[in-house]
């Protein structure tokens, strides 16, 4: 019998690993495909039916027209929609490993949390299972909305309408803010208001976490900054304005903040080990399926992938903890 056993373990390991590569494959293959491809943008209609391999909160479930901007047509679509659209489910910059280490070190358990801009209830997912006292996340889209209720439902959490700059919560009521991927998207005056709002909702030692783009090294030059911003607004269709390591702790001291905790991790957002990893095999090729499917869709993320591949030595996620004083 223990032969036995054994034999389906390596039997088991060995399908695993065959996944893996063929997956590897497919995915490399994929993103090499030209924009002169003969397959046309016929379906309209993307596979969010498998469930991710990673967690089994609800946003493995998640149609079309669930998603904000379900109307808007692939080439218009911001890009962290279009990738939701095609199944991609981790929208952080340093992939699925750095938020879980952020939300560790911010230590939630039994904690009022707040969450800034939720989107898909990825983090809200693993905030409930780190068992908080309470959830309320905020987020300005109402499909948002709908579908962070129901991932944090379980622990009566809700997810409110609202502005992060003005949330209408009462001051001093969390012990966490969480914010992820969205500071990066504020002009210099919007993230002033966001980390303002955040200082206001904590209590004293409440501890603010955010995840977003970096650019790297602190001494990167002002015009190459500028250039990096304007063909990431252009690929993704968001103007984004990412700081260095440096600037994104000196934004929060100026709020009143002491940075405890820093990590940073490689801005592989369509790479394919990192979607292996955020997504799981059934969850990686779900996004393949749905790339190749769509020509439009293809066309975008490539450009995407482009874009990123490009400033890949300037480009990082980074994720700050900070305690306000």
């Amino acid at each position: 019998m223990a032969r036995h056993g054994t034999s389906e373990n390596v039997n088991k390991v060995t399908f695993e690993r065959s996944g893996v590569a063929w997956v590897k494959w497919v995915w490399l293959a994929t993103m090499k495909i030209g924009d002169d491809t003969r397959t046309t943008a016929t379906a309209t209609t993307y596979d969010h039916d498998d469930h991710a391999d990673h967690g089994d909160h609800d946003t493995a479930r998640i149609t079309n027209a669930d998603l904000p901007l379900a109307e808007r047509d692939s080439a218009h679509l911001p890009g962290h929609w279009l990738l939701a659209r095609i199944g991609k489910r981790v929208l952080r910059p340093g992939g699925l490993k750095l938020s879980l280490s952020m939300l560790a070190h911010a230590r939630l358990s039994g904690c009022d949390v707040v969450e800034f801009a939720p989107g898909l209830g990825r983090t809200a997912a693993e905030i409930v299972k780190a068992q908080p006292k309470s959830y309320v996340g905020v987020d300005r889209d109402p499909q948002a909305k709908a579908i962070v209720q129901k991932v944090v439902a379980s622990m009566s959490g809700r997810c409110i309408n609202a502005d992060a700059a003005a949330t209408g919560l009462a001051g001093a009521c969390a012990d966490v803010v969480v914010c992820e991927a969205m500071l990066t998207m504020q002009t210099e005056r919007g993230k002033d208001a966001i980390v303002s709002e955040a200082a206001r909702l904590l209590r004293s030692g409440g501890r603010y976490a955010i995840h977003e783009l970096g650019l790297r090294p602190d001494e990167l030059p002002e015009d190459k900054k500028t250039e990096i911003s304007r063909d990431l607004a252009r690929a993704i269709k968001v103007n984004a304005r990412p700081l260095t390591v440096a600037e994104w702790k000196t934004l929060l001291e100026h709020h009143g903040f002491e940075v405890v905790w820093s990590g940073t991790a490689p801005m592989a957002l369509l790479d394919m080990q990192r979607n292996l990893a955020d997504e799981g095999i059934n969850g990686a090729l779900r996004i393949l399926r749905n790339i190749v499917r769509d020509k439009g869709v293809r066309q975008r993320v490539l450009t995407m992938k482009r874009t990123f591949n490009k400033y890949a030595d300037e480009l990082c996620g980074v994720s700050l903890i900070a305690r306000k004083r």
